[in-house]
């Protein structure tokens, strides 16, 4: 039988695998370097409490995707959405949700309502952005008319040539709230000035979010509550509510490796891809796979190589491939932002809302460039199965940085005394109430749009050229997918296996394909 071999067990590699099982003859074989699945979507477990790493929202406008998680995980009993209304390329369906009562109670996906905010100078502001008394109030008159008028300047008098994520902000926000809402949090997250980052981040993550749209939303929220599954016709940024599985997103691809090996693929932990082999010409012959826990070393040969490693990596470990030193060049220089997230328990939280109620956040965005945390997880907000003591709060302070930056060098403790410090300092929390915490660093979080990036159409034209290889998800393709984008990019690459296409465009247009993307025609 052929066989493929898959570089990583997170969403896309996954998906890939179950793709081949039930479509093909193909043996799936798995190859990931961590303990456990899910790559950046897995979920930690720390004494029962459990942590979602970089938050994930189970949402997408892609029927397929979502009738793909609901087969492993379906949607809680109960459930008081009723029925699911769904339209995938202009075809429309509706089904009422059942299941048997022998379903396991604990293998389910929750409706969960979404709630993000920004901390910006002691206030808490609606994410995305709302036109409302709160928002007004919080800015004040002065900081409100400021922001009016520079909104209205910059739609009168738009910047002609945008090149960098800077002027994308400045001309579809105004000055005013860019530098209030957009630029501290951004350079956080990437490290480098806005003015130093490609425009084209901002029209892949915010492409159609902008003032206009905020004032619609606020006044269609006035007379209605959009609950449709899909969230058809609204912008990813305006997402009202979204499933979730019980015991967070490793749940999911846990689920989905058990179903992997009870059809026959094969899933290796603790395996590390050292060398990627080719036949001196067009195609991959083997891979050299390391197990990290003893140091052996094994050949695994295959028909097809399905990649979601960092592009850096497969680059830089090929050999007797005819590869090119200006593609090897660019891939060597690519960047990417590492992640590091601070687990705090605590019996109470100081942060309440007006009425001294627990807040129910997702999330909360901080915009203070004097705090170095970047945004702030409600675990227990996700799903209350979070958290292994009902009642405890469950946090998650995260931290963007490079791995060799002295920040990331600190021990767990001391990084944890100064996410506790830093969250009593804005008045998150008191540092009496700390019971335990907990450091998880993780390495190429986010592919980078800076150094090599603006050269990587160079790399990507080489990768199409090896017949057998098929990048796919995030760093696979050195592009800020979200999960539901990287599991299309693996079905794509089944379909293209399948249909014995060399042409690998659609795999690489999933992300780019604005009518999917952001705003599905009606």
């Amino acid at each position: 039988m052929k066989t493929a071999l898959i570089i990583g067990a997170g969403p896309a590699g996954l998906t890939a695998a179950f793709e081949l099982l039930v479509r093909t003859d193909i043996i799936p074989i798995i190859v990931e370097a961590d303990h456990q699945v899910g790559g950046l979507s897995k979920t930690v477990d720390y004494h029962g409490n459990k942590m979602d790493i970089g938050g994930h929202r189970f949402f997408s406008k892609s029927a397929k995707v979502i009738e793909w998680w609901q087969q492993f995980l379906p949607l809680e009993a109960g459930f008081d959405g009723g029925d699911l209304h769904l339209q995938y390329q202009n075809q429309n369906s509706r089904f009422h949700y059942t299941r048997s009562k022998s379903d396991d109670d604990d293998k389910v996906m929750l409706v969960r309502k979404r709630k993000s905010r920004i901390y910006y100078q002691n206030r808490l502001f609606d994410y995305p952005l709302r036109l409302n008394l709160r928002t007004l109030r919080n800015l004040g008159l002065v900081k409100t008319v400021r922001v009016f008028f520079s909104y209205l300047y910059a739609q009168l008098f738009p910047q002609r040539s945008v090149k960098n994520l800077e002027q994308f902000f400045i001309n579809r926000f105004g000055k005013e709230l860019y530098h209030t809402f957009f630029k501290d949090y951004t350079e956080k997250v990437w490290g480098v000035p806005c003015s130093k980052l490609p425009a084209s981040w901002g029209q892949q993550r915010v492409k159609d979010l902008n003032i206009g749209k905020v004032i619609g939303h606020a006044i269609r929220s006035i007379f209605t509550i959009n609950t449709r599954i899909d969230q058809k016709g609204t912008s990813t940024s305006l997402i009202e509510q979204f499933l979730y599985p019980k015991f967070g997103p490793g749940q999911m691809w846990e689920t989905v490796t058990e179903e992997i090996k009870k059809r026959g693929g094969q899933v290796l932990l603790n395996a590390e891809v050292t060398a990627i082999n080719g036949d001196g010409k067009n195609n991959i012959r083997s891979v050299e796979v390391t197990d990290i826990t003893t140091g052996s070393k094994t050949e695994m040969p295959a028909d097809y190589f399905i990649s979601t490693m960092p592009v850096k990596y497969l680059i830089g470990k090929s050999k007797n491939l005819t590869i090119p030193e200006r593609v090897r060049q660019v891939a060597a220089n690519l960047e990417y932002r590492d992640f590091l997230i601070v687990g705090i328990l605590t019996n109470d939280l100081l942060l309440k809302e007006k009425d001294h109620s627990s807040i129910s956040d997702n999330w909360i965005y901080i915009q203070d460039k004097n705090i170095r945390a970047g945004r702030l997880q409600f675990f227990h907000n996700w799903s209350p199965y979070m958290v292994a003591q009902p009642g405890s709060n469950w946090i998650g302070v995260e931290y963007f940085c490079n791995d060799t930056d002295p920040f990331w060098k600190m021990n767990d403790r001391q990084i944890s005394q100064l996410a506790v410090g830093e969250m009593k300092t804005i008045g998150v929390l008191d540092i009496h109430e700390v019971k335990d915490t907990v450091v998880v660093r993780v390495r190429k979080a986010y592919p980078s749009y800076y150094g090599s990036f603006e050269d990587f159409s160079i790399v990507k034209d080489y990768l199409n050229t090896i017949e057998n290889l098929f990048p796919i998800g995030r760093n696979g393709m050195h592009r800020y997918n979200n999960s539901d984008h990287s599991m299309l990019t693996a079905m794509a690459a089944v379909d293209n296996i399948v249909n014995l296409q060399m042409d690998k465009t659609n795999i690489w247009d999933i992300n780019t394909d604005e009518t999917y993307h952001e705003e599905q025609s009606p």
